[in-house]
């Protein structure tokens, strides 16, 4: 039966996403959100601060990194930089994962909505399931996962704040490490091109050598570096891979 003739309901649907709270990747973020618990409570944010964050930021990346600029006493206008900076990354996720959701019922606003839970977690959940679900209902369905994993993980936060600060700093480095290792392997099995895994592996090996060289703008340059040195070999490949077909011709 194709997926599109599945007659279940939308709130059926929707449960269905709710039920992703269970699944690796959603499990391995909560327990990252435990350590990043400890970090904000050590960093001085208040409780009512990181569940704020939590909420209106959501990918955990971004937070970190706002956390750590107003740490270092930089400026507001070079925080905001900053986390721009970072979530410009997951603009690519949202021009992929959208338009796998938009019919022609689907509303705009709903649409913008659902792009702010587009992160890492729940665009590799997403990228990886949806093709199950009926274009009808995909919606739906990533509303489930992507609201309850948001309102969970802010719930952790509220939770474990201060109850972290107990851990061990091993424990909660570790916890809170779990994050990157599952982000590198996820993205690295979800690439779908050669491009991609070039541009991955150009980007890891450039990270080391360009924080020796420019500590602060390292990973900036890495991505940036590795995606263009990726971009010009693929392309470079696909020339002459039609230059060969053409002569063959």
């Amino acid at each position: 039966m194709s997926p599109d003739s599945d007659d279940r309901s939308a709130l059926s649907w929707f449960f269905t996403g709710m039920r992703g709270l269970v699944s690796l990747p959603a499990l391995i973020l909560l327990t990252s959100i435990v350590g990043f618990s400890a970090f904000a409570l050590e960093s001085g944010l208040t409780r009512a601060e990181a569940v704020f964050m939590s909420l209106a930021v959501w990918a955990l990346p971004a937070q970190v990194i706002l956390i750590g600029s107003m740490a270092s006493g930089v400026n507001i206008a070079a925080c905001f930089l900053a986390v721009t900076l970072s979530s410009i990354r997951m603009t690519p996720m949202v021009a992929s994962i959208i338009p796998e959701m938009r019919t022609k019922r689907t509303p705009i606003w709903a649409l913008l909505i659902l792009s702010h839970f587009i992160a890492i977690t729940s665009w590799v959940f997403a990228i990886t399931t949806m093709r199950n679900v009926p274009r009808q209902h995909r919606a739906i369905y990533f509303a489930g996962f992507g609201v309850t994993l948001t309102l969970t993980g802010t719930l952790v936060v509220a939770v474990f704040y201060g109850i972290a600060s107990s851990f061990p700093p091993v424990v909660a480095g570790v916890l809170f490490f779990l994050t990157p290792v599952y982000f590198i392997a996820s993205i690295w099995a979800s690439a779908r091109q050669p491009v991609v895994k070039l541009a991955f592996v150009m980007g890891v090996a450039l990270g080391p050598l360009l924080a020796l060289v420019t500590p602060e703008f390292d990973v900036l340059y890495a991505g940036i570096g590795g995606g263009t040195i990726a971009y010009l070999v693929d392309r470079s490949r696909r020339k002459k891979k039609r230059m060969v077909k053409g002569a063959a011709r």
